[in-house]
């Protein structure tokens, strides 16, 4: 039907016959998630940047072994997950992991203060750095999950483990966020 937008299968198809338009569109549309995945892994927005862009480009060399009917955000998410973990272990950078403000105001609602942003900000950075201290089968199926807000099913397939593996990870993570913030903070979630 002509004049409609295409639906991401037939981008993909598209984009597997050369089309540099409905790859374009493709990128568009997974661009933001992309680079959330590669920060959470270099925990630097430039080289997340890069590692995203590094990424598309072995996703637009590799559409032609995407398997038709796949989902394709877990296909290029691992993608990218791998480029930047070949990029952490490269550079041996590990940063405190931080996430960016919001810049999407919420309509209709007022400005948080001052002292609220800052104590928001604090509090965001406290759980960040519990969560980093969690081991690292933990640590990335809650990033995957929470952070990303991703399904257990996008997980699974991202992170290439049974889907009650990453059930069962994300219940053992949060049981010891639970504790720390407990002990830590005297706050029971």
């Amino acid at each position: 039907m002509e004049g409609r937008p295409l639906d991401e299968r037939e981008l993909i198809a598209s984009a597997q016959n050369g089309d540099t338009r409905a790859f374009e569109e493709l990128v568009r549309e997974h661009q933001s998630m992309a680079i959330r995945v590669a920060y959470l892994v270099v925990r630097d927005s430039p080289e997340a940047e890069d590692v995203t862009q590094d990424a598309f480009v072995k996703v637009f060399r590799s559409l032609e072994s995407f398997q038709t009917g796949a989902d394709f955000r877990p296909w290029l998410l691992r993608i990218v997950r791998n480029e930047a973990l070949n990029r952490a272990r490269g550079t041996r950078r590990r940063r405190q992991l931080a996430l960016r403000a919001s810049n999407d105001p919420v309509s209709g609602d007022a400005a948080p203060s001052p002292e609220t942003q800052v104590i928001t900000r604090e509090l965001s950075g406290q759980l960040l750095r519990l969560i980093d201290e969690l081991p690292e089968r933990y640590r990335i199926v809650v990033v995957h999950r929470h952070l990303l807000d991703l399904s257990e099913q996008e997980t699974a397939e991202i992170l290439g483990l049974p889907k009650g593996t990453v059930k069962s990870r994300n219940s053992r993570a949060l049981e010891r966020l639970r504790g720390r913030l407990s002990n830590e903070f005297g706050v029971t979630p």
